[in-house]
């Protein structure tokens, strides 16, 4: 049968604004199986990475030194080689979209170990590239740009930083005795983040790798931030003046988990409690927000640690959350528009019961009352 009447004569596109004849994502877009279903507000690249055109660009500046200095020699399905911006699609759609290798390779018209190798180095170059969009405040005006936004919330003075604690959950197989170690309180294999935020929700201290079944405190006590605090080499700034002349160091809030520490305030517990108490509980439980909201929008965004992982390289594992981190933290760093299209979680650990820790210095209860009772504007002026 010959041609149709017609068919030689051009057909108009229409492209957006981001996109033009020959940009790579036209391109690409026609070679993706089944994921092109535009999120309410979002155009189709953003549906499929979770981040914009902008931040994909940024990132692939990150990479491009690593992944092109060593050809890899991957390829689609049809022998084309795979580029630069194919490598980090690659990568990036595995990180956000959780699905398996299986997956992501019939999407994209890869076989499995390519979106694993593709995957892997990618990884590695953003661990290595990236790094520095993950650090404690280095200046007195950085930091006292997040004390200014902490006080904004509800008030709490020199407050550097919100901690939590999150599970990333494993799908291991119990008949496996080496897996008993990695088996926590609710019954499941996991592994733990915990995160120090800044009031945008930005990691500013990571922890990860230890089992699930190990505590928040024990888990903080482990850490460098900790040994550093105790040494008095961080949250050492300086200490603001309370009406009444009392000092008030630098610290971070936490929950219940966490021990009480000069350096680390958490809230009042049991039944009973005073007015002033109860008030200084809700003001902290909005402050700490912060971190609860980081954690539940880190497993939204970057979905291969939201659920359960299917038996994961556990050596691994550890580094794939740090660039999780990193990317979170990216796209604050850009002013990522995307991430306003999703919404506020606060529960990143569905499933979990809240633990509770009953250590308790006497000098941090002595800055908790003293906080509180300015909260409640007890204070003499």
């Amino acid at each position: 049968m010959g041609p149709l009447r017609g068919s030689k004569k051009k057909r108009k596109r229409d492209f957006s604004e981001n996109e033009e004849p020959g940009d790579w994502w036209v391109v690409f877009s026609k070679g993706i199986n089944g994921i092109l279903s535009p999120s309410k507000g979002l155009d189709q690249f953003e549906s499929v990475f979770k981040i914009s055109r902008k931040t994909f660009s940024y990132i692939c500046s990150l990479v491009r030194e690593d992944m092109t200095a060593k050809p890899g020699h991957f390829s689609f399905s049809n022998g084309k080689p795979l580029s630069l911006d194919d490598q980090v699609a690659v990568g990036l759609r595995r990180l956000s979209s959780g699905e398996s290798l299986m997956s992501v390779g019939e999407s994209f018209g890869l076989h499995h170990s390519t979106v694993s190798q593709v995957t892997w180095r990618f990884v590695e170059s953003m661990e290595r590239r990236g790094l520095h969009h993950l650090r404690w405040p280095s200046s007195d005006e950085e930091m006292g740009d997040i004390k200014s936004k902490f006080e904004n919330i509800r008030g709490f003075p020199n407050c550097c930083g919100a901690i939590d604690t999150t599970h990333i959950t494993m799908c291991l197989p119990f008949a496996d005795p080496t897996n008993k170690v990695w088996c926590d309180r609710e019954k499941n294999h996991s592994m733990l983040l915990q995160a120090i935020v800044d009031p945008d929700m930005r990691f500013r201290d990571i922890v990860t790798g230890w089992p699930g079944n190990l505590s928040d405190s024990l888990v903080l006590k482990t850490s460098n931030f900790f040994k550093l605090c105790e040494k008095g080499k961080r949250l050492n700034g300086k200490a603001i003046i309370l009406p009444e002349g009392s000092e008030i160091r630098e610290y971070i809030v936490g929950d219940v988990g966490f021990p009480l520490l000069p350096w680390l305030v958490t809230p009042y517990k049991g039944k009973g409690l005073s007015q002033t108490e109860t008030e200084f509980n809700r003001r902290h439980f909005a402050t700490r927000m912060v971190a609860r909201r980081a954690l539940a929008r880190l497993k939204e965004m970057w979905k291969i640690i939201h659920g359960a992982m299917w038996r994961p390289d556990k050596n691994r594992l550890p580094r794939i959350i740090l660039v999780c981190c990193l990317l979170h933290n990216i796209v604050i760093d850009l002013k990522d528009e995307v991430q306003d299209e999703m919404s506020l979680c606060h529960n990143h650990d569905a499933g979990y019961r809240q633990q509770k820790c009953e250590s308790a210095e006497m000098t941090a209860t002595d800055l908790r009352e003293k906080l509180s009772l300015y909260l409640a504007g007890r204070l003499p002026s």
